[in-house]
């Protein structure tokens, strides 16, 4: 059973960065089918696709927050963390890690984290 965790400090001041990481478990994270990816909801709001990382390193992150996010992966420890700078309250929200299969060409979030609440205050 492939599992997800994300940790991180729950509070971060403005401007300063915002470091997430996610732990995995029961999944290669060199697989050709998974890619690992973050996902944040501010409070009220929808959720955004900020950006993942796939099996041999190459990222991609949303163009609205590309200036300030690095997406970045530790096979050995089997982690993937996020950084994302500058921040400023507007990036408070619920962060959560997930993993995207390739299931034969049909991509979809199989596996979710519980989400982290992060909180950007002075």
């Amino acid at each position: 059973q492939v599992r997800l965790q994300e940790s991180g400090p729950g509070l971060v001041k403005p401007s300063e960065t915002l470091s997430l990481t996610c732990t995995v478990s029961g999944a290669s994270m060199t697989a050709y089918d998974s890619t690992w990816t973050w996902i944040r909801q501010p409070p009220g709001k929808g959720l955004e696709w900020m950006g993942a990382i796939g099996s041999h390193g190459s990222t991609n992150y949303s163009p609205s927050l590309q200036s300030r996010t690095s997406i970045s992966k530790d096979t050995s420890r089997k982690q993937f963390s996020l950084q994302l700078s500058s921040v400023t309250p507007e990036d408070t929200a619920v962060y959560y890690c997930a993993r995207m299969f390739n299931d034969y060409g049909l991509e979809y979030l199989d596996v979710w984290g519980q989400g982290t609440l992060v909180t950007v205050s002075p």
